[in-house]
């Protein structure tokens, strides 16, 4: 997937405190809302969007080595590397979706589609080979994990608790004083970040402790890149870069549409490549979030 310039697009001024408490409403709102609306956010001029096959986006992510593009949706799992996109695996409604250190390993929860024979809720669900296949590990009939993400020492996941485990088969519960929209870790350090409505969470130890980052702005999503690098997008687009792992901010540029999801790996010259999918579309940027164009398939 070669990768062109991107367009500039202008950034916003300082926020009101009012705007903020706006912000942090958006965020309750939208947190497991599908995106089915679409237009024009932002200051820059209108592009169109490389097209996702759903618009119930919960999951993305990319494999560095191979370009590989993949879309968890609510009708399934899609590689949108090419176009058309093709469908990997079975009908099923991946709510939470997450990538783990080796390749082609996913973890996913959600609700089994039509003519599925996995339990509902799905629990917490394995795939080694890529999203063709999935194994039933834990909380079948139990758990619709919506957040989900992975640290150096296990899993951490959300279903109206957050839980924590070492392996996917056994769980601890974790007290919390907020709701995560978005669970972000990296299989290489036991940082993990959590987006709330009372702003953003961060953990050194795996999810067991959490404290609350003031400094930070309210972010809806959050994606890291590497062990200290993250970005994170707030409700109405605007991304923040951080290269500490999530303690001190940097505010980039906005993503134009809805945003539904989005991954970040790492790039050339210390800057984070993104990856968005919006309700307008698939973007990306490879100059840690400053700009964005359409994610085209080569």
């Amino acid at each position: 997937m070669p990768l062109r310039p991107l367009t500039r697009h202008r950034l916003n001024r300082p926020r009101s405190a009012t705007a903020a408490a706006t912000a942090a409403l958006m965020l309750t709102l939208s947190a497991c809302a599908p995106g089915t609306t679409s237009g024009t956010s932002g200051t820059g001029p209108s592009t169109a969007a490389a097209e996702v096959p759903s618009s119930h986006v919960h999951g993305l992510s990319v494999d560095r080595e191979t370009d590989q593009v993949l879309l968890a949706t609510h009708e399934g799992l899609f590689d949108v590397t090419q176009s058309p996109a093709t469908k990997i695996g079975g009908t099923n409604d991946l709510m939470g979706f997450t990538a783990a250190a080796d390749h082609g390993v996913f973890y996913a929860s959600g609700h089994p589609g039509p003519g599925s024979d996995l339990p509902n809720p799905l629990g917490l669900i394995k795939s080694v080979d890529g999203g063709k296949t999935w194994e039933q590990l834990s909380r079948q009939g139990e758990s619709d994990f919506h957040a989900l993400t992975t640290s150096r020492s296990g899993i951490i996941a959300y279903d109206g608790t957050l839980r924590i485990s070492p392996d996917g088969m056994t769980w601890s519960d974790v007290a919390t004083g907020f709701v995560p929209a978005v669970l972000a870790g990296t299989p290489e350090t036991d940082t993990v970040l959590a987006t709330a409505r009372e702003g953003l969470q961060r953990s050194t130890d795996g999810g067991k402790t959490w404290q609350r980052v003031t400094t930070a702005p309210i972010l809806q999503f959050a994606a890291f890149a590497s062990g200290t690098d993250v970005i994170g997008v707030e409700p109405d687009g605007t991304v923040h870069q951080s290269a500490d792992a999530g303690t001190t901010w940097t505010r980039a540029g906005r993503i134009q549409g809805r945003v539904q999801a989005i991954t970040a790996v790492k790039g050339a010259e210390k800057k984070p490549w993104i990856w968005a999918a919006t309700t307008d579309g698939l973007v990306t940027s490879t100059d840690g979030g400053a700009t964005f164009r359409p994610a085209d398939a080569a």
